[in-house]
């Protein structure tokens, strides 16, 4: 008999693991997806018959991961397989022990399992933690490839919120793809710097699918990692982000660590805004860990167009909400900012939340006095929009890596925050990524 399958996920490595090791495989039933918290509208949501395949053609139903217990129990299941990243090891170990306490298997399947064999070279950009930097590195990886005249394509992690049926492969090449899309600002923060610069971008649901499209299209493949995932295309050259604002925690986070344990290059980034020790304190963890991996150390350059205008300014600190959230960070590009070039307050929003936004706060109250610029869906931006718009303040100093206000009607002054990828010193990026790029193109 098959035996009974629960797959743990975030709307993203569980649809993927699901696709390539239980789709089509008689030995497994799926009974159920469960969705991490932060996952809005998981109620009723179903992975669809036309994605399920042959053996599902009801589809699978997703529910609360709150709900594994009872699930277990109801279906009498035998395996339960963790499928979702970012993850601190204490979390991963009591989502197994209910697991193990109902009677379940646990399992985290592995690179060999889920990575697909492109034709084409593959570079993957991952990271230890979210927020570490890996979207401005992939810009500059793109911008040294296509210097080179190459045809450069970008595969992004899956941020799979809408209709699935409708999101198998998804083409990104202009702002009209975004809205025919329904795209989140999550992950319009992450096309469209790429789509700016002129670089195609391929997400969606079904990898197998999507990297067929992209090796028509491509000399070489940059997969861009989500949250600290390892990726889902077997890489050639494994580029890892660290973070020396939260050192050690390539060490504590699932699967951050695999990632650094894989690693060809590994990145420390934002040297320029973290102290010594921090700094220090990563590298010998990439010595000790991953001694193969060759250490570059690069800069997050944080500009903004009118520094003057932050100065005694009252301002609200609008920062990138997965950062802020499972990334764990209490501050990033923006709080720098305005402590950079002099702003006499930081206005705490959290006395004007509404909506989703209370509930983000009373769910991570490690944020502070910032807002997360969170927006998975439509009820969610728009309680983005009115928390903005009530909170008393001279200027909105908007650290997002997209330009909210084109998506959001802002009646305050705002400044935009940019922030880019950026040596420091040698060895630098390009001529460690050509070196390692020498036997595989011409």
């Amino acid at each position: 008999m098959a035996k009974k399958v629960i797959i743990m996920g975030g709307a993203g490595r569980d649809f993927h693991n699901f696709n390539v090791y239980f789709k089509d495989n008689p030995h497994y039933e799926v009974v159920a997806f469960t969705a991490a918290p932060q996952i809005p509208g998981v109620e009723g949501r179903f992975y669809p018959t036309e994605l399920a395949g042959k053996l599902y053609p009801t589809g699978i139903p997703i529910y609360f991961e709150t709900e594994l217990a009872s699930l277990i129990r109801r279906h009498t299941v035998e395996l339960v397989a963790f499928s979702y990243s970012d993850v601190p090891y204490s979390e991963v170990m009591h989502q197994a022990s209910i697991a193990m306490a109902e009677d379940a298997d646990f399992i985290m399947l592995g690179a060999k399992s889920t990575m697909l064999k492109s034709a084409k070279p593959v570079i993957a950009v991952c990271a230890v933690r979210t927020g570490c930097g890996k979207s401005q590195t992939t810009r500059k990886i793109c911008e040294i490839l296509m210097a080179r005249g190459k045809r450069v394509v970008v595969v992004r992690h899956p941020m799979a919120y809408g209709d699935l049926g409708k999101q198998v492969v998804q083409r990104f090449s202009s702002y009209d793809d975004f809205a025919r899309h329904r795209c989140s600002i999550e992950e319009r923060e992450e096309y469209e710097h790429l789509v700016d610069l002129g670089i195609l971008v391929f997400a969606g649901v079904d990898y197998q699918k999507i990297l067929q499209e992209a090796e028509r299209e491509a000399d070489i493949i940059i997969w861009d990692g989500g949250n600290n995932d390892i990726p889902f295309f077997l890489p050639d050259i494994h580029i890892v982000l660290f973070d020396p604002h939260r050192p050690g925690h390539e060490l504590l986070y699932y699967p951050g660590e695999t990632n650094m344990l894989m690693a060809d290059i590994a990145i420390i980034n934002k040297v320029n805004t973290a102290v010594p020790e921090q700094i220090e304190q990563v590298r010998h963890n990439i010595e000790l860990h991953a001694p193969q991996a060759q250490i570059i150390l690069a800069d997050s350059k944080i500009t903004v167009s009118e520094e003057g205008l932050i100065k005694n300014k009252r301002v609200l600190v609008v920062e990138d909400g997965p950062t802020l959230t499972h990334g764990g960070m209490s501050y990033g590009a923006g709080m720098i900012a305005a402590e950079m070039y002099g702003a006499a307050e930081i206005v705490d929003p959290r006395p004007y939340s509404v909506g989703t936004l209370r509930e983000t706060y009373e769910k991570y109250p490690h944020i502070g006095p910032l807002l997360p610029a969170m927006g998975y869906s439509p009820a969610q931006i728009a309680d983005l929009e009115k928390t903005i718009n009530s909170v008393a303040c001279d200027l909105v100093l908007l650290a997002t890596p997209i330009r909210l206000d084109r998506l959001l009607s802002i009646n305050r002054p705002l400044l935009q925050v940019s922030y880019d990828y950026s040596d420091h010193g040698q060895p630098d990026l390009e001529s460690i990524l050509l070196s390692f790029l020498a036997g595989l193109i011409t």
